[in-house]
């Protein structure tokens, strides 16, 4: 018992934060804090957040670039098409579980609308300009400003400047506004552009392996950096118990009604939580037993770490680095699979994200009385999966892209403020379920994967031991003759 708690301390000191973070938020919530005494409890949790988030970028770059330049584009080409085919097929099941729990259970009442009331107008968005954005994203026109922006269009009412009748009609008109016209525009946001710098690094890093013996001391270089980055994770981790409590407390203790919210929105969060407990204890693992022919529940139990990470942070790309470790020191997951797969999961399959978003939105329309097609249906099916690839992986990114989702089949994208006050529970929640589901797939492409890396490996052990025998015939009679002889060492 003593010799598991040690190999397993910071496993159970992180769970034991969750729990006694959110012991010691419900009984705080009776000292009624005020927002600054609140933030103050909240800050060693910012803290954890910010030196995650500081290790992306350096992690990314490193990871693919080393993992991708130590395989041939054949083995590159392989593991991209398993990967993808994997994404694609998990984030469909998702919305398929989450449309039809949500129209078996129907939670959704049109008297909520009238108790929580309506917050803002969202903004105006389109199905076409979200893929228009997301290859732009992909091929940003500046990659050192890829890691801090990213592209977004906007609308904007513009105003003719020269007008060809200046009669007195077309002048008032002019100055009404009635001859103003919508124009899209496109804008950079703050925040990383994790997709292009996905894509930048993943074309370095074929290339690079594609130089061979050329490229070695930059391959090295990349490699040498993703150890010095895992070595800082390392550190950041043993602070991450302390960080996540404070983090959960935080969050329990800005909630103002949550008794009423939780009674309103009941039906809702049991319909969202029972589709990703299907999800991630039933879709999951079968897909993977069926490809692995494996024990799918002890692959997980190696993710815990990882998944409580993901509890505790709701960012699937701050637990990034802890994924990481889960797989390649728990699970024995070569690290080549896990430094191209994971990152490029991180960001585009988000399984949990699709689930929730087909679910919310068919949930405002029947709080709306609004009755969905068949059509519409799938509408919402495909959008929530076009949505989800697009989600940034940060806290509550969901929320953004769920106006896309409802805009597409014409539903008020003001009620999104309806499910805001429960959206902190199950961001977390389906942040974990996607790290699950990019664990997961690293998992089964390992699995399909393996005997090409072994006889890779096997390969470049020959070859590098022939070139050390051809150097050693090359290498001078000189050098020989000046060795000490068998009569020479007798003589000494």
């Amino acid at each position: 018992m003593v010799s598991w708690l040690r190999k397993n301390l910071l496993l159970v000191m992180t769970v034991g934060s969750v729990v006694l973070g959110a012991l010691l938020g419900f009984l705080l919530r009776g000292l009624q804090l005020s927002p600054q005494n609140i933030m103050y409890i909240s800050f060693p949790g910012e803290l954890l957040m910010h030196m995650l988030k500081m290790m992306i970028l350096p992690l990314i770059m490193s990871s693919l670039i080393s993992g991708l330049a130590q395989l041939d584009a054949r083995q590159s080409g392989k593991l991209g098409s398993l990967a993808v085919t994997y994404y694609m097929l998990t984030t469909v099941v998702a919305v398929i579980t989450g449309i039809f729990l949500v129209l078996v259970i129907h939670p959704g009442d049109p008297t909520i609308k009238k108790e929580i009331g309506t917050g803002t107008e969202g903004k105006t968005v389109s199905t076409v300009d979200t893929l228009l954005d997301l290859l732009r994203n992909m091929f940003p026109e500046n990659v050192v400003q890829a890691t801090f922006q990213q592209v977004q269009t906007k609308y904007i009412k513009v105003r003719p400047k020269v007008v060809k009748n200046n009669d007195s009609a077309t002048l008032a008109a002019l100055n009404n506004g009635s001859l103003d016209y919508v124009k899209a525009s496109v804008e950079y946001t703050s925040g990383m552009n994790v997709l292009g710098v996905i894509v930048f690094c993943i074309a370095i890093g074929i290339s690079l392996s594609q130089l061979g013996p050329e490229a070695h001391v930059m391959v090295q270089f990349f490699v040498i950096m993703d150890k010095v980055i895992m070595k800082l994770v390392m550190t950041v981790m043993w602070y991450s118990p302390f960080g996540i409590l404070c983090l959960i407390m935080g969050k329990i203790l800005e909630i103002h009604d949550l008794a009423d919210t939780a009674r309103m929105l009941a039906m809702y969060m049991v319909t969202v939580l029972s589709g990703l407990a299907i999800h991630s204890l039933i879709s999951l693992p079968l897909i993977f037993f069926v490809t692995t022919k494996k024990n799918p529940y002890t692959f997980m139990r190696g993710l815990f770490q990882a998944w409580i990470t993901a509890l505790g942070t709701a960012s699937s790309s701050a637990t990034l680095p802890i994924t990481f470790n889960c797989l390649e020191q728990n699970l024995g997951v070569d690290r080549r699979v896990t430094r191209f797969v994971l990152p490029v999961g991180a960001t585009i399959n988000m399984d949990g994200t699709a689930l929730y978003e087909a679910v919310a939105a068919i949930f405002i329309a029947q709080i709306n009385g609004v009755h969905l097609s068949f059509g519409q249906v799938v509408t919402v099916s495909l959008t929530a999966t076009l949505a989800s690839i697009g989600a940034a992986s940060v806290p509550s990114a969901g929320l953004v892209t769920m106006l896309l989702v409802l805009t597409a089949v014409g539903l008020p994208v003001k009620d999104v403020s309806l499910i805001v006050a429960v959206d902190w529970l199950l961001d977390r929640i389906r942040t974990s379920i996607n790290v699950l589901g990019d664990a997961m797939g690293a998992g089964i492409v390992y699995h399909y994967s393996k005997a090409d890396l072994d006889a890779h490996d096997r390969l470049a052990a020959t070859t590098r031991s022939h070139s050390i025998a051809m150097n050693d015939e090359k290498r001078p009679l000189a050098v020989y003759s000046s060795l000490p002889t068998d009569d020479d060492k007798l003589t000494h």
